[in-house]
């Protein structure tokens, strides 16, 4: 903490850093959790007392605090809130993309075979409900192999080489995602992506590594930073939309998407919905069955992306509305248990928690792995173990234990 605060720091003390280390506005983060601006300066001065838990948790989320225990300063609260724990397969994983410099004689595999590899990753990530196990089994050799193609490859094979090792590292964010321990790992791999990508000239690959690159800045609050890297990937893609395939117009949908969820994240309605409406009708121009194999953009993603849409600007009951207005179903098993964990905020933000609790349940039987691994999940579990009402906190105790929460 800074110098010029004494110790031991007052609640509000600490809250005024977090805010102001984010760059928030009193006004930003009032409206995020429900309040005035004026409430947060009365707790930021002390003139009111630090808040009960389930207050507490909607600060430390909107602040992406990420150990209760740094905004309450009690040592009895250090509460991991947005990360799950390290996966059994982390080392290896991070062995793999630390050997980065090739000093070997073997003969790497052709692009096509680890093409061929890296889809059957991806089908197999969506197919899965244990899909961190599954890519922690076949992520370290794909990623050796497609970093010593890189390095190999020359002429035009150079840069299908460069698309498909940033692709690998794509694939690798989804698998670092939330772990414990991986926060560094997953910004190395998210710059190599980038790096790749550009280097390989395919847009599809600048487009993937641009729209995970603008969801790491978001989810560690720097909004400037996401809205830069999205606004510049879509001057890109639309540049080159005449002719283009399937896949590029999809990547030009998750893209806009992506661009919703920032704007909603600031509390810019207008935005928001303007950028979702715009996804949407790259949608509707989308063959039916068609599902991006890495963004899941698609037609059936709409409804949850209206969710989302609709939790990150607060507004419970619209998007309890846009949940029951949902249709399609989502194939991949991972995706659709994220957006049972919208539905669960949106219905938390509502003030049900019988229905938000019920709708984690349903997450948890469609993909374990991601309830374990989202933060939002795990803190309406914690708040609901600490209601009064009893059934709620039985449900809710029973959940933790499910999802491994000690």
């Amino acid at each position: 903490m800074p110098a010029e605060y004494p110790e031991p720091l007052s609640f509000g003390q600490r809250l005024k850093i977090q805010r102001t280390r984010r760059g928030m506005t009193r006004e930003v983060l009032g409206g995020l959790v429900g309040r005035s601006a004026s409430w947060v300066k009365a707790l930021e001065t002390g003139r009111l007392k630090e808040p009960r838990l389930p207050v507490l948790l909607q600060l430390a989320e909107a602040l992406r605090v990420r150990d209760l225990a740094d905004l309450t300063g009690h040592a009895n609260q250090h509460v991991d809130l947005f990360t799950g724990p390290s996966h059994r397969y982390l080392p290896a994983v991070r062995a793999a993309i630390d050997s980065l410099i090739i000093t070997t004689d073997r003969q790497a595999p052709p692009v096509e075979h680890l093409r061929a590899r890296l889809d059957h990753a991806w089908a197999a990530r969506h197919a899965s409900p244990y899909h961190r196990e599954v890519l922690g089994e076949l992520l370290p050799g794909l990623i050796g192999d497609a970093q010593l193609a890189a390095a190999q490859a020359e002429g035009g094979e150079r840069k299908r080489a460069q698309a498909l090792l940033s692709e690998v590292y794509s694939l690798a964010q989804f698998f670092l995602a939330y772990q414990t321990g991986a926060g560094e790992l997953l910004w190395r791999v998210a710059e190599r992506g980038i790096i790749a990508a550009q280097d390989s000239g395919n847009l599809h690959a600048i487009g993937v590594a641009s729209w995970l690159l603008a969801e790491a800045h978001r989810d560690s609050g720097q909004w400037d930073a996401a809205d830069t890297v999205i606004t510049q990937a879509l001057e890109l893609v639309e540049r080159h939309l005449d002719g283009a395939d399937t896949q590029t117009a999809a990547m030009r949908g998750a893209l806009l998407a992506e661009a919703a969820y920032t704007a909603a994240r600031r509390g810019d309605t207008g935005t928001a919905w303007n950028r979702w409406d715009a996804a949407h009708a790259v949608a509707e121009r989308l063959p039916d069955a068609y599902y991006h194999p890495v963004t899941s953009f698609s037609r059936a993603v709409m409804g949850a992306h209206a969710v989302t849409t609709a939790v990150e600007l607060r507004a419970g009951r619209e998007a309890v509305r846009q949940a029951r207005a949902a249709t399609g179903a989502i194939p991949s098993r991972p995706r659709r248990a994220r957006h049972e964990i919208e539905v669960a905020r949106a219905h938390h933000l509502a003030g049900d928690p019988v229905a938000a609790l019920a709708t984690l349940e349903a997450a948890f039987e469609a993909a374990p792995e991601t309830i374990r691994y989202n933060g939002y999940a795990r803190r309406i579990i914690l708040e609901e173990v600490e209601t009064r009402r009893g059934m709620v906190r039985q449900r809710a105790a029973a959940l933790a234990a499910r999802v491994g929460m000690d």
